[in-house]
């Protein structure tokens, strides 16, 4: 599995191998973007902050509209954590509908 992802507007991406099952990296990518965000915020202040990702099973949880599985849930904290802090929204895009994700592995 890899870790990656997308800011197109900056021509930024970013992919890592991560062992882990799916939904794991998912929310390992999801983190490592907010890492990013974290240490470089002079890029970002005064902008909206809008994430997309492809996977509807982290987006429902990390907006709440999904129960967390036991194994995730410090991985959830830590995104709501970062979420309080930064304001950011988070939209699900259909895979096959994501420019972000087919940029990063051209």
């Amino acid at each position: 599995m890899l870790v990656c992802f997308s800011i197109p507007e900056a021509g930024i991406s970013f992919k890592a191998p991560f062992a882990g099952e799916k939904l794991h990296t998912e929310y390992a990518s999801l983190l490592t973007l907010l890492e990013f965000v974290e240490l470089n915020f002079k890029m970002f202040r005064g902008k909206p902050l809008k994430i997309y990702g492809n996977s509807l099973d982290l987006v429902n949880q990390v907006n709440m509209k999904a129960v967390c599985a036991y194994e995730f849930t410090e991985l959830l904290k830590k995104t709501l954590d970062y979420k309080e802090k930064y304001h950011f929204s988070l939209g699900w895009v259909p895979p096959n509908h994501n420019p972000a994700t087919s940029s990063l592995f051209d």
